[in-house]
């Protein structure tokens, strides 16, 4: 199946479950802020339906919360959530690290480079929030390399959960990710090291959970539409991409 058939295909509330989800990743959003139906679907020009069933499958993601007669919010974890988020990182990144490590190739070591890159290249822009966003995906991209499809989607959920963690306890806001522990990670993972990789990938989910005071900061973040239109405006550039492809080629 091509891209735009797998566009076509989606659900009709998948955009707007990706938004969110983007927004929340790059930390646009806050934990906590209250996510209004009729907002939301003005953003994205759908009906409340609509909206309703994404926020329904971001709520089994544990992103948001579905209150009656309250509507929806982004979850705001607890300390307490916030540890075991952390520790339940600790216990299943160190076996993705070391199935990666066993299935690393040359182009797949020139993709976490590039992850790493585009990290430090966003920390130095004085960009804390999309170098937290490519922080995660260095993460993902080895949960993807490891060939476990459950492992990657448990890894992906708590990756997402520990951006709402990091608005809310991170201790180090200007420091992030440890970016050395991802060279040697990277290193260890290209080399096919898989002890290694698992024991610095253990060491570095460890530190950062050290990194996590557990009381509440403080934090501002744009308003809901604002937080949303980036994500809603390529959603829109994809749709139109891919419309004009079935235009210029119907025997598809």
């Amino acid at each position: 199946m091509d891209a735009g058939s797998q566009k076509r295909s989606a659900p009709s509330w998948q955009m707007i479950h990706d938004g969110i989800l983007d927004a929340v990743l790059r930390q646009r959003i806050e934990p906590g802020a209250k996510l209004v139906e009729e907002e939301i679907a003005q953003v994205y020009g759908v009906s409340r339906t609509v909206v309703r069933a994404a926020l329904q499958a971001l709520a089994r993601d544990g992103l948001v919360i579905l209150q009656r007669n309250k509507g929806a919010s982004i979850a705001r974890p607890t300390p307490e959530e916030a540890r075991e988020i952390f520790e339940a990182r600790a216990l299943i990144e160190p076996e993705i690290a070391a199935r990666a490590a066993r299935r690393m190739k040359p182009s797949d070591a020139a993709a976490l480079s590039a992850s790493i890159d585009a990290e430090h290249h966003a920390f130095h822009a004085d960009n804390p929030r999309e170098a937290v966003f490519h922080s995660a995906d260095f993460h993902r991209r080895i949960a993807a390399l490891a060939g476990h499809a459950v492992f990657a989607e448990l890894l992906n959920e708590l990756l997402s959960r520990s951006s709402l963690v990091i608005s809310l306890y991170w201790r180090r806001p200007a420091t992030l990710c440890d970016n050395e522990a991802h060279l040697a990670l990277a290193t260890a993972l290209s080399s096919g090291d898989e002890a290694g990789a698992a024991r610095l990938m253990r060491e570095h989910v460890e530190a950062l959970l050290a990194d996590l005071d557990l009381l509440p900061r403080r934090h501002s973040a744009s308003g809901l539409s604002a937080a949303l239109l980036p994500a809603a405006s390529q959603s829109c550039k994809d749709i139109l991409q891919a419309t004009i492809a079935e235009i210029d080629d119907p025997g598809e």
